[in-house]
């Protein structure tokens, strides 16, 4: 019993951690579906000056908790939908936004 534990730990350390992003909602009007926009911070090549860019996902919401405003943090899963390819795992912080 001990063993099968042991392999099934194992097996999940090879196939290695899924990757995670935080970022802010902000579309929830789809059934199960957020729209989550991702900025990063990153350096101008030539100007050295430090450059905001954003990317929206398109996340899995299973049951709907995701307010527009929420900061989220989504994991990469496999292909759910033609946009779909990351879902809901946690809100880190609820708006205070009044809806």
């Amino acid at each position: 019993m001990a063993n099968e534990t042991a392999v099934a730990q194992q097996d999940a350390g090879q196939r290695g951690a899924r990757q995670e992003l935080v970022g802010v909602v902000t579309s929830a009007k789809m059934e199960k579906t957020i729209v989550v926009r991702v900025t990063r911070t990153t350096q101008h090549p030539l100007y050295r000056r430090v450059v905001r860019s954003g990317k929206k996902y398109y996340a899995h919401d299973e049951a709907g908790d995701a307010r527009v405003g929420d900061t989220v943090r989504i994991v990469s899963t496999r292909r759910l939908s033609k946009l779909k390819r990351w879902r809901l795992k946690e809100i880190v912080a609820r708006s205070t936004r009044v809806a």
